[in-house]
């Protein structure tokens, strides 16, 4: 077994073969698919059929609606370059480097520069990105991504792993197998059929719009041009303008732009605050968040921790004073030998065996006397660690996963503050066996500890049974986030709960939750809970200590399925899986890499700190896009209406193309543009569609009724067809404007500037005389002038009135 890696001429080699770890990956967002995506849409081929229709009648004025569907298609696109250049960089910063040994030597490179032979060495928190075989070392992996099973699986000398599975205990050594597309992890993906979508209620329905839009456009625009052919005196130009008219009304191509932007500019925001959004729809999700669940690790506290005292005890488990020199520095030393001998054999690099190391300065060069037969590496199933020699096993960790011994435990009780608690012990390799679970039925799935080859493994969860002998405690001290009072503030301030689930004590993690401001501490312990009903526990209970990574994940999913949209923070290996259940998932930077990969958004400056930004700028984000939604639906809802009735009603139609750009700009284009940009930080309450509604079927029956009555009366009183346009532009405007009003209220400057410049925009549309031909717009006559305000002010009056209607009948159906 060569355990130098490959040399630089046997890499050269690999590279020039093709095995090298370089494959996209199947769901990278590369520009060519930006561009593809946004221009091959369904809407911009009806508009480029349209676009053809109107050149065949030479009509070429009334084109001004492809002009604006290529701005909106070409502003798309530079929004989601923009966005997906921003990610990209960030992803540089956030990628954690494989270590490798090349030519002798440890060294990390990009993981595309991996090749077929490469060692690598994998610990606590990595993920593996190819496939590979152990050489030297053992570990435990959880292979949940590819075959679903939750438990973590041994791993040693000789057995392959797999990528997309993940380190939870141990540190090895590992010859690369597979790369690239040879790899499991690309073979499974590039088989899928089935790609998850985004759980989005914006995706969701702008999928539903395209859907159903795209079925009526076709059998519509047929019926409505043949319907347009049987008018008197209609030419084929007035027929196909008209049925073009209708068409481009109902389709709410800006929506799509105005969503994609909105989104793509927060994420870009969100970038100078050192956030990594990896779903663009997360931004969303994180908005409707009405509960977060911190692990306090990185959250409450910065995950940096000093250990503040090192209690040996006597026979009796009783602390010893330090007065009793004789006694207390035997003891100590005895406590401080055990200590080194478990972190000099372990690799762990997280903030307990950091801060251990930085107390204890010589372990390093610590040289143990004794033959270790096994290494039992940390993790968060076990939550303890230690080693077993050929004369003691000694362990680490939390008590009443380590024994069953009261004396040891009532000992452990009596120190319970606003530290944490390691509880070190030493009992014969002989009494390490498995033991019946006493308190919790979860305990049969613990992971199990690992060999170094020359015993042979355990293959069930070992336990220390009494008889042992207590050595002593470590307190350790978590240093608790300056701004983390201000954090949970905010939280409550916003109507979002909180629930703190950690690994640690409860009445560690109760002191420190109600030194930053949580106000509900109600705690329970799930260790001492036998057949825990978790639907019970999460409505009962705040703070959930002693909770394992399958316990952390089936509360999430409790959460969820009680109707919470639900939010986790985490930063390792024992968070994964809870993330991975959570409506959305943050990552502390500098948490496991496997960890930053499975989280929707990652904190790259590890600052918690920038959750309050995070869901401000998603808030902004969605509550401003309902209200735009809302302009872009009313239109799409009668002008679908009118296509409809108009297939029946032989008159002619009341809009002309090139009329209609002006109103899709004015009334909403330019107002979707502004509020969507508004700050905005209400709470979003998860009534999308029914706000929606309120304001789009109103108005789109308003116009529906009142440009069909329009119709009727012109077409009875002979008006020439640009006083049809005139007065069908000023109605419909007049309405549109009354819903503006509403939407925007309460008003302040920026809005009350935003109805003075579409007022000015349309009024000076009609008195330019240019702009007015252009428009086929002309002066109305007195009678067209009476009908004009009649049912301007009358559409004002029955919308005000539909709206009262529309808002009841919601409310009485919540």
């Amino acid at each position: 077994m060569n355990l130098s890696g490959l040399s630089s001429a046997e890499v050269a080699v690999k590279i020039k073969q093709g095995k090298i770890n370089s494959v996209p990956h199947k769901s990278r967002n590369t520009i060519p698919r930006i561009i593809l995506r946004n221009t091959l849409t369904i809407f911009n081929l009806v508009n480029l059929v349209l676009a053809i229709m109107i050149i065949m009648v030479g009509s070429y004025k009334n084109l001004l609606f492809i002009l604006i569907a290529i701005a909106n298609t070409l502003i798309s696109i530079i929004n989601e370059i923009r966005a997906k250049l921003t990610i990209d960089k960030l992803k540089l910063i956030s990628e954690q480097n494989p270590t490798v040994i090349r030519n002798g030597k440890t060294l990390q490179i990009p993981s595309e520069d991996l090749v077929e032979g490469d060692l690598i060495i994998l610990s606590l928190g990595d993920q593996i990105i190819v496939d590979a075989r152990v050489e030297e070392g053992n570990i435990e992996v959880n292979e949940s991504y590819i075959t679903g099973e939750q438990n973590s699986v041994a791993k040693k000398p000789g057995d392959k792993l797999i990528s997309g599975s993940f380190i939870v205990a141990g540190t090895c050594k590992a010859t690369v197998t597979a790369v690239g597309a040879d790899s499991q992890l690309a073979k499974i993906e590039s088989t899928a059929h089935t790609i998850k979508t985004a759980d989005s209620k914006l995706f969701s329905l702008m999928n539903n719009i395209v859907k159903y839009i795209s079925f009526a456009l076709i059998p519509i625009g047929a019926l409505l041009l043949w319907a347009r052919f049987r008018v008197d005196g209609t030419t084929t130009e007035t027929a196909v303008t008209s049925t073009v008219a209708a068409l481009i009304n109902m389709i709410p191509e800006g929506l799509i732009l105005l969503t994609s932007s909105v989104l793509a500019l927060a994420t870009i925001r969100l970038s100078k605050k050192k956030v990594l959004v990896q779903d663009l729809y997360s931004i969303e999700t994180l908005a409707r968040v009405d509960t977060i669940c911190l692990d306090k690790t990185g959250t409450l506290t910065t995950g940096k921790m000093k250990v503040t005292d090192l209690l040996p005890v006597n026979a009796n488990n009783q602390i010893l004073p330090s007065n009793n020199v004789k006694t207390y520095i035997a003891a100590k030393n005895a406590l401080e030998t055990a200590l080194k001998l478990i972190l000099s054999t372990s690799n762990a690099d997280n903030a307990t065996s950091t801060a251990l190391k930085q107390k204890l300065l010589k372990t390093a060069k610590f040289k143990p006397t004794e033959h270790i037969r096994e290494i039992i590496p940390f993790s968060s199933e076990r939550k303890y660690s230690g080693v077993v020699t050929d004369h003691a096993t000694y362990l680490m960790g939390a008590a009443e996963f380590i024994t069953d011994d009261k004396s040891i435990l009532a000992a452990e009780k009596s120190l319970e503050g606003n530290h944490r608690i390691l509880t070190v012990v030493k009992t014969t390799p002989k009494s390490v066996h498995p033991r019946p679970s006493a308190t919790n039925e979860d305990r049969d799935e613990r992971a199990r500890p690992v060999t170094t080859g020359e015993s042979e493994r355990v293959e069930d969860e070992s336990f220390l049974a009494s008889p042992c002998t207590l050595l002593g405690f470590v307190l350790l001290e978590d240093e608790i986030r300056h701004d983390a009072n201000d954090i949970i503030n905010y939280f409550y301030d916003n109507d979002v709960a909180v629930k703190i689930i950690s690994g640690d004590n409860l009445s560690t993690v109760t002191n420190i939750a109600k030194t930053v401001g949580v106000k509900d501490l109600n705690g329970v312990d799930l260790s001492t809970v036998k057949n825990p009903q978790y639907s019970k526990l999460v409505k009962d209970y705040t703070i959930f200590t002693r909770v394992k990574p399958a316990q952390k994940k089936q509360l999430i999913e409790t959460m969820r399925k009680q109707g919470s949209t639900v939010a986790m923070t985490g930063d390792g290996v024992n968070d994964i899986l809870a993330m991975k259940e959570a409506d959305v998932s943050l990552a502390i930077g500098e948490g496991a890499d496997a960890a930053r990969r499975s989280a929707k958004m990652v904190l790259l400056d590890s600052d918690f700190g920038a959750v309050p930004s995070i869901i401000a700028e998603g808030r902004q984000s969605i509550n401003n896009l309902e209200r735009s939604t809302t302009l872009f639906l009313s239109k799409t809802v009668y002008a679908s209406i009118l296509a409809v009735l108009f297939t029946i009603i032989p008159i002619e139609y009341p809009y002309a193309p090139i009329e209609m750009s002006l109103l899709n700009f004015a009334c909403i284009g330019l107002p979707g543009l502004v509020l969507a940009l508004e700050p905005n930080t209400a709470r979003i309450k998860n009534q999308f569609v029914k706000n929606i509604v309120n304001y789009s079927v109103p108005v789109g029956i308003t116009v529906s009724a009142a440009m069909v009555t329009l119709a009727v009366v012109a077409n009875l009183n002979n008006f020439p067809r640009p006083e049809l346009l005139t007065a069908s532009l000023f109605v419909t405007f007049a309405i549109d404007l009354a819903m503006l009003y509403q939407i925007s209220r309460p008003l302040n400057f920026l809005r009350s500037s935003l109805l003075l410049t579409i007022v000015a925009i349309v009024v000076g549309a009609f008195c330019a005389p240019y702009t007015r031909n252009l428009l086929d717009l002309g002066f109305l006559s007195f009678d067209s002038i009476i009908v004009t305000i009649s049912l301007a002010s009358l559409g004002i009056l029955f919308f005000t009135f539909l709206r009262l209607l529309t808002t009841k009948f919601l409310v009485s159906r919540k």
